[in-house]
């Protein structure tokens, strides 16, 4: 009785289970039905097309800005200062006092050696008057020939020592001349190192001041050993001094621009490095002495060039690529080669073609065959900015 009860049971077990998988199967088969109906949403992006146009190519370097000229003003004789007639900071033009050292010890020495030869120039009259007697008795026999020589001697003598007493008065004007302190450059004055009533002579350490010319100015900055014969060959090719740019640290701010004046004449071993001078105009004084920028040698430029803006330029396991938007309205990873990423822009050496649509902003959510849609006007400039945002937090 048991037996004829339990296989109904079973069978009633089972039906159920049969039931419920059809179901199951039957709303999986719905959902994934849904699922590949349903394609992903575009993904928004900001687009860019690949640009042809002339390039400059530049090799960059870091280097330190020295001033033309840089003199330590300093006393070539002993005295006591009596004025300082200048400002810390001034600027001041060759020729212009700065100091005065009490000149009244040497105005003295001057009227001496002048004394002495007027006394001197006076025994000379005397001493020719003399000569002129001695010669016209001498013609009559009336004075021995001794006589006449030895006055001869005297006159001479007297006209060796005239001519002492004017190279001495000469000496002490020139040592006159140096008690005014003046500057033997244009440039600007530092700080002052000795202050008014102090004795200064040409012993003293610091000098009375520094002055250092501002402009032009100069920059040494370094390069690879391994750009050395490019940059010779354009030298010899182009004939005049390549220009050289000057920016900021932050590489943001040009300073100046100069050109190339000097090329060391040894590779530094230790570094591998060649040393370069530029000189620069600088009026505006936006480069100062000791100031460390970023150097930008212009070796060449590319004629036709494909740039993009330097946001495209992704970076991957297999080194640097680019989405480029097809006709469709997705994208494809393309590999590509960059020359040199300056100002914002990149230079393409090969993975690009002119006239391309590339994707500039949005490249995290996207992946090969990936729908896009371009954002265009207030819509692209925000996600920009967004992205820069992005860029600046650690």
């Amino acid at each position: 009785m048991k037996i004829k009860v339990a296989i109904p049971a079973a069978v009633f077990v089972f039906g159920v289970a049969a039931a419920s998988g059809l179901l199951y199967l039957a709303h999986a088969n719905a959902v994934t039905a849904a699922i590949t109906a349903a394609p992903p949403p575009p993904v928004p992006v900001v687009a860019g097309v690949v640009a042809q146009h002339d390039v400059p190519i530049y090799q960059n370097g870091v280097g330190t800005v020295i001033a033309y000229n840089t003199d330590v003003v300093r006393a070539q004789i002993q005295g006591q200062l009596i004025s300082i007639n200048f400002t810390e900071g001034q600027t001041v033009h060759a020729g212009d006092l700065l100091a005065q050292i009490d000149p009244r010890p040497y105005q003295a020495q001057i009227d001496q050696f002048e004394g002495n030869l007027q006394r001197d120039q006076a025994q000379l009259t005397n001493a020719r008057a003399n000569l002129t007697r001695y010669t016209q008795l001498g013609d009559k026999g009336w004075a021995t020939p001794q006589l006449i020589e030895t006055q001869k001697a005297q006159v001479g003598q007297l006209e060796a020592a005239i001519k002492t007493d004017q190279a001495l008065i000469e000496a002490a004007k020139v040592q006159l001349s140096y008690t005014r302190l003046t500057s033997p450059i244009d440039g600007v004055v530092g700080i002052r190192q000795i202050d008014v009533g102090n004795i200064i002579s040409p012993t003293t350490t610091n000098g009375l001041v520094v002055v250092t010319q501002l402009d032009p100015v100069s920059l040494i900055f370094t390069l690879p050993e391994g750009v050395l014969t490019q940059i010779l060959r354009q030298q010899q090719a182009s004939k005049t001094p390549l220009p050289v740019l000057a920016y900021d640290q932050a590489n943001s701010i040009q300073l100046g621009r100069g050109a190339l004046a000097l090329v060391n004449n040894e590779i530094l071993q230790t570094t591998g490095s060649i040393q370069l001078k530029a000189n620069f105009p600088n009026k505006s004084r936006e480069l100062w002495p000791g100031e460390l920028v970023n150097a930008r040698l212009l070796v060449t430029t590319r004629h036709n060039g494909l740039t993009v803006p330097a946001n495209v330029v992704q970076q991957g396991p297999n080194g640097a690529y680019a989405y480029v938007i097809k006709p469709d309205n997705t994208v494809a990873m393309r590999p590509i080669k960059v020359a040199q990423i300056t100002d914002g822009e990149a230079l393409i050496d090969s993975g690009l073609k002119a006239g391309e649509q590339v994707v500039v902003d949005g490249q995290y959510r996207l992946q090969p065959g990936t729908p896009i849609t371009m954002l265009h006007g207030e819509a692209a400039e925000e996600a920009v900015a967004q992205q820069a945002q992005q860029a600046v937090i650690p």
